[in-house]
């Protein structure tokens, strides 16, 4: 650290309260065992920070207003319902001088276009990862419903994520709100059932290193730290009907009495060398543009973290589902899980 980097870190924790607190809480395997640590070191602020798995996880310990979290790390289709219901503060750009440093497509997200609730984090895909020694390619969602799978298939245990696998073997959108259409949806997955061994999120991971699982519906980055963990045994595939794209956003909860130290937290994780460090760690695809240069070529190129635009082009984003719509897709998904 050189000096005038130790003074802006001094400067930020008499700013911020001397021995300040900040409360993050973000998706597990999703910063670099240093990056914590080091944001300690130089602005003189305690973490704590705590994890989870689904975006209905985090929300069931904010929605009080009262969580004593600050800093959360929504999915990009909860940003605005998570807006409507006041649960999010502005940021404040004055504070956020290296936003620039976003890929582009990220500067002006479609689920926050000014930036004004939320700052991309990090991006990918859901597709198929699945043991080489199958002897055959799961290429569409459709083939999960394979009788050789029986067993040996894992789901996500997230509700849009099993929709959208079924959705899209349907032909259909995967932010579909017509009733018939998601009925037709929650049937596919009922008949689905028998063949899968669980329904999982991150834990999978370990499942496929072992061999215990042979194909699993994952995301991108499941995928790429189960297939650097094996890449003799794991391969993943994009659907050929179409697969789900998503971003994780930081975010500043309106409740958090640390405005300015969260605000200083979202500016150290938009430096580019801080995100690269995370993505060589946890190989997840960043939406920070500038930390490209300063990943080894073999991250900059993983085609399961940055597939090429041809294959991005069949991609969809998740977009916000009305009320009603919501109500019949946790119903449907009550009945699918029971």
């Amino acid at each position: 650290m050189n000096r005038r980097t130790f003074l802006i870190g001094a400067a930020a924790a008499v700013a911020c309260g001397r021995a300040a607190r900040l409360n993050v809480f973000n998706w597990s395997d999703y910063v670099s065992p240093d990056t914590i640590p080091n944001f300690e070191r130089e602005f003189g602020i305690r973490v704590r920070y705590g994890t989870y798995e689904s975006v209905p996880e985090m929300l069931a310990k904010v929605m009080s207003g009262n969580s004593g979290w600050d800093v959360i790390f929504p999915s990009a289709e909860y940003i605005q319902p998570m807006r409507d219901m006041g649960l999010l503060a502005r940021l404040r750009h004055d504070w956020l001088p290296n936003l620039s440093m976003l890929d582009r497509q990220f500067q002006k997200p479609p689920w926050d276009p000014g930036l004004d609730w939320s700052v991309p984090y990090m991006h990918g895909a859901t597709g198929i990862v699945y043991q080489k020694s199958l002897g055959w390619t799961p290429r569409a969602w459709s083939d999960l419903w394979d009788a050789r799978l029986a067993g040996k298939l894992t789901m996500l245990d997230d509700p849009p994520e099993v929709f959208a696998a079924c959705l899209k073997t349907l032909g259909y959108s995967l932010n579909s709100a017509d009733p018939g259409e998601l009925k037709a949806a929650q049937q596919r997955a009922i008949a689905q059932k028998p063949l899968v061994r669980a329904y999982l999120n991150a834990e999978v991971r370990d499942q496929l290193v072992a061999g215990d699982v042979s194909a699993a519906q994952a995301w991108a980055v499941t995928a790429a730290q189960a297939i650097a963990a094996a890449p003799e045994k794991l391969a993943f595939a994009f659907p050929s009907e179409g697969f789900p794209r998503y971003a994780d956003n930081v975010a500043i909860l309106r409740e958090s009495s640390r405005q300015e130290a969260a605000h200083h937290f979202i500016a150290y994780l938009l430096r580019p060398q801080v995100a690269a460090a995370i993505v060589e760690t946890t190989h997840t695809a960043a939406c920070n543009g500038a930390a490209q240069a300063f990943l080894p070529e073999a991250l900059r190129s993983d085609p399961v973290l940055y597939p090429p635009a041809d294959i991005l082009a069949r991609g969809e984003w998740f977009a916000p589902q009305s009320a009603a719509g919501q109500r019949l897709r946790d119903r449907l998904w009550t009945e699918i899980k029971t």
